[in-house]
């Protein structure tokens, strides 16, 4: 029994997908649709822009959308794996969006707004240098929790994603980050700072999530074929209402992937296929259990070694 996982910021490149645009006319058909209808050549930023341009968010979230969904698509006309039959779809804060989308929830056009509408949203929620995100290395959630309690009343920073074991991201107004910084180099607790443009999911955005919350509201959702596991809740959903609802939530909300993940695998997924750029996701999940299957699929040799079991 395998689940299936999309990719969320972070795992970009240039030139990502380029193989599969220049093997299947489908593809490119995607890539150009969607420049029609965000009314930008997004083809020509993921194919061969700069990493500058990609990085910037605004082309970063429908450009990792139109990967995975392009390559999900690969999977169902030129393979053999039923990627209908898998136990649970997930995706990573963007990545959540790719699966609804997969799994027929939402269609490609509308996906590709709403990202589009996120992305500027979330951009927007906090002046820029305003704010920003660090991961902590080496705690568990509640170890953080208790940093974080402790200083309430010296600075408020949130913890946005619970990734995996021993990594945490952690969202805050510039000056608050700083003074979390000193007190974990005081507790020789290590951390690196993130190269975002603002502080995702966490109070901060809830200018973004009102206007979503408007944008969301007026789309038509259906309920997936497969269950979806919620970034907010960690825990299966498949009712088009609910979605709506957590999506929401999901941008001022911390991402709970570390728990969505044994979740899933506790109610049996033996193994995991990463559709979409990079390995980032595979990644944490081998942290959070070295026994579990993994497959990545970003290349055209990819597409070959996935067995359906």
């Amino acid at each position: 029994m395998y689940s299936v996982i999309f990719p969320g910021q972070g795992s970009q490149i240039v030139g990502m997908a380029k193989e599969f645009y220049e093997t299947y006319d489908y593809v490119k058909d995607f890539f150009l649709h969607s420049d029609e209808i965000l009314k930008k050549k997004l083809s020509k930023i993921i194919l061969e822009g700069s990493q500058q341009e990609l990085d910037l968010t605004v082309n970063t979230q429908p450009a990792i959308f139109l990967v995975s969904y392009s390559i999900f698509k690969v999977i169902e006309k030129q393979n053999k794996l039923n990627i209908k039959k898998a136990k649970y779809y997930a995706g990573h804060s963007l990545g959540e969006y790719s699966a609804l989308c997969c799994a027929g929830s939402i269609s490609f056009e509308q996906t590709l707004n709403i990202l589009n509408s996120r992305a500027i949203a979330m951009q927007n929620a906090v002046p820029s240098g305003e704010g920003g995100m660090i991961a902590v290395l080496g705690i568990d959630i509640k170890q953080m929790t208790e940093i974080l309690d402790e200083n309430a009343k010296k600075y408020s920073c949130y913890i946005a994603n619970d990734n995996t074991v021993g990594q945490i991201a952690i969202s805050g107004r510039t000056n608050a980050l700083e003074k979390l910084q000193l007190d974990l180099k005081k507790k020789n607790i290590k951390f690196v700072k993130l190269s975002v443009s603002a502080p995702f999911h966490c109070p901060l955005m809830n200018k973004a999530a009102k206007e979503m919350e408007e944008k969301i509201n007026t789309l038509d959702f259906k309920d997936p074929i497969i269950d979806i596991i919620s970034n907010v809740t960690a825990e299966p959903v498949n009712r088009s209402l609910d979605i709506k609802k957590l999506l929401i939530q999901q941008i001022e909300k911390p991402v709970r992937w570390r728990e969505s993940v044994i979740n899933m695998i506790s109610h049996g997924t033996k193994a995991f296929i990463e559709i979409g750029p990079g390995k980032v996701l595979s990644g944490l999940v081998k942290r959070i259990d070295r026994n579990i299957k993994l497959n990545q699929v970003n290349n055209l040799n990819d597409i070959d070694i996935l067995i359906d079991d």
